[in-house]
C-alpha cells in the first residue's frame, strides 16, 4: 500500500514543502494539496517547489476541477512539471465544491468533468485533443514517454459509474470500511463493463489520521475534535446527493446520508481545518467510521482492512494539531508494518 500526504496551502509554502519532504523521509510517495484559489495559495507553483527539495514524492490535487483553469492550462501545468521533474505528477479532479461556490459558481458537471478528464490526460502525453469548435491541439514541446495519471473523486452513483469507465484512479475521501467496499465495488464493476481490467483503476482513499499515545477516553476524545471537520466535510458533498436522490435511495447508502440531518449549513471560510464550528452535527460514530485514530495498533488494524478490500493507497489528512507527530508515527510504526 501507497501512503501520501494531504496539505491545504496555507502560507509559508515553506512549511508545506518541509512537511512534504518530512513525509518522504517517512516512506510516503505520495504529496497531495487541496485546490481552491480563493481560500488557499497557489498549489501548482508549490509543487514545482515540493519536486525540486525530494526525490520521489508524487505529487497533485486532491482536487483540481475544470471550471477555475482552462483545460490546456492544466495539462500544461501538469506537463511542464513531468518535463522538469520527470514524471512525478498526478492529476486529481472532482467538481470543484469549494473553489466553485467560494468564487459565486456551480460546482462542474459530470459531463463537464468527463470531456476535461480526456482533454487533460491527452495533452499531457503529448497527444491531440479537441478543445471544442474544431479546436484541435497537442503539445509539440512534450517529449516521448510523457505521462499523466488523471484520478477521479466521487461518491453518487453517476460519478462512481463515470470513475470506473473514464478515470486512472479513485478517490474516495473516507476511510469507512462498509462505504469503501460499497463503492469500490461500484467503481470497479463499472470498469469491468466498460472492458477495462478493474485492477487498472488505482484506489486511494484519503482520511484524517490521528496517532494517539493510548485509547483512554480523554485521548480518544482529543483526537475526534481535531478530525471532526471532516465530517463536515464530507456531509458538504453528500448534502448535494441527498437533494438529487432523495434522503432514502438505493442509489446512495442511508450510512453516507443519515448524520447530515443536523446540518445547519457550511462556511467554506473554516473548510477543511480543526475546530470548524459548522461540524458540530458532526456524532462520534461518524469520525470513528470516516477517519483513522487511536494508537497505533488501531491504524494498522484499518489499513490491513482497506487494503483487503483493494485499497492501492491511504493519503492521510492532516489538519489538525499533530501533523509532526502522524507523520513520524507512521514512518516509525505503521508503514513498516503495514508494508513489511
Amino acid at each position: 500500500m501507497d501512503f501520501g500526504l494531504v496539505l491545504q496551502t496555507d502560507p509559508p509554502a515553506s512549511r508545506v514543502v518541509e512537511l512534504m519532504q518530512r513525509a518522504e523521509r517517512n516512506g510516503f510517495r505520495y504529496g497531495w494539496t487541496f485546490d481552491s484559489a480563493v481560500l488557499w495559495q497557489e498549489p501548482f507553483v508549490i509543487y514545482s517547489q515540493i519536486l525540486a527539495q525530494t526525490e520521489r514524492l508524487t505529487v497533485g490535487p486532491m482536487v483540481t476541477n475544470p471550471g477555475t483553469r482552462t483545460w490546456e492550462v492544466t495539462a500544461s501545468t501538469f506537463a511542464t512539471l513531468n518535463d522538469m521533474f520527470g514524471n512525478r505528477t498526478v492529476c486529481g479532479i472532482g467538481r470543484g465544491d469549494s473553489a466553485m461556490r467560494v468564487a459565486g459558481r456551480k460546482p462542474n458537471t459530470l459531463a463537464r468533468i468527463s470531456e476535461a478528464m480526456k482533454v487533460i490526460r491527452a495533452l499531457g502525453r503529448g497527444e491531440e485533443a479537441d478543445l471544442g469548435g474544431g479546436a484541435v491541439v497537442k503539445f509539440p514541446w512534450v517529449r516521448p514517454g510523457a505521462h499523466l495519471p488523471v484520478w477521479m473523486a466521487a461518491y453518487g452513483p453517476k460519478a462512481l459509474k463515470m470513475t470506473g469507465e473514464e478515470a486512472d484512479g479513485f478517490i474516495l475521501q473516507l476511510a469507512d470500511l462498509y462505504l469503501t467496499e460499497y463503492m469500490v465495488k461500484a467503481v470497479k464493476d463499472a470498469a469491468a463493463q466498460a472492458g477495462r481490467d478493474p485492477a487498472e483503476v488505482t484506489i486511494c482513499v484519503a482520511a484524517p489520521a490521528y496517532v494517539t499515545a493510548d485509547d483512554s477516553p480523554e485521548a480518544l476524545a482529543h483526537a475526534r475534535e481535531q478530525c471532526r471537520w471532516f465530517g463536515g466535510m464530507v456531509g458538504n458533498h453528500v448534502a448535494d446527493l441527498v437533494s438529487r436522490y432523495g434522503e432514502h435511495s438505493a442509489a446512495v447508502p442511508d450510512e453516507l446520508t443519515a448524520y447530515i440531518k443536523a446540518r445547519q449549513g457550511y462556511d467554506y471560510a473554516h473548510h477543511g481545518r480543526s475546530g470548524n464550528p459548522d461540524t458540530q452535527f458532526v456524532p462520534d460514530e461518524i469520525v470513528d467510521r470516516f477517519c483513522l485514530i487511536g494508537p497505533v495498533e488501531a491504524h494498522i488494524e484499518k489499513l490491513t482492512a482497506l487494503r483487503e478490500l483493494g485499497v492501492d493507497q491511504f493519503a492521510v489528512y492532516a489538519m489538525h494539531d499533530a501533523r509532526e507527530a502522524v507523520i513520524d508515527a507512521y514512518g516509525r510504526e505503521v508503514i513498516p508494518v503495514v508494508n513489511p
